[in-house]
């Protein structure tokens, strides 16, 4: 078991999203698109629950079970990160938990001097 977001110093650490519905807690179906963007809105929801916003982000870990699949992930990227501003690291793995297409972690800033948000 582990914890969704943990702070430390001027970061929030928001651990790796699996493509799950928040609500069956299964892989969603469809490509890595779809699977991108159910990670993404599992992202968007855990930061804006700690009162951030997804610009916030600045760093973003994707792991890929096919590195190839990297333009149908920009896809999706693209909606949530319009003007690409986290940096960004994509890795290509073998395997993911529950068979996932895709895994991303992020990295949120907190301005300096706030408190993060436990």
């Amino acid at each position: 078991m582990s914890t969704q977001t943990v702070a430390f110093s001027h970061y929030n650490h928001i651990s790796a999203q699996l493509p799950l519905n928040p609500e069956t807690a299964e892989l969603v179906s469809g490509d890595v698109k779809e699977q991108t963007e159910q990670c993404l809105k599992n992202i968007k929801a855990i930061i804006e629950s700690i009162n951030h916003v997804m610009d916030d982000v600045v760093k973003v870990n994707i792991f890929l079970k096919n590195i190839e699949d990297m333009a149908a992930v920009d896809e999706a990227y693209t909606t949530f990160f319009p003007d690409g501003i986290p940096a960004r690291r994509t890795v290509g793995v073998s395997a993911l938990p529950n068979d996932a297409l895709v895994q991303i972690d992020v990295i949120v800033s907190n301005a300096e001097g706030t408190p993060p948000e436990v």
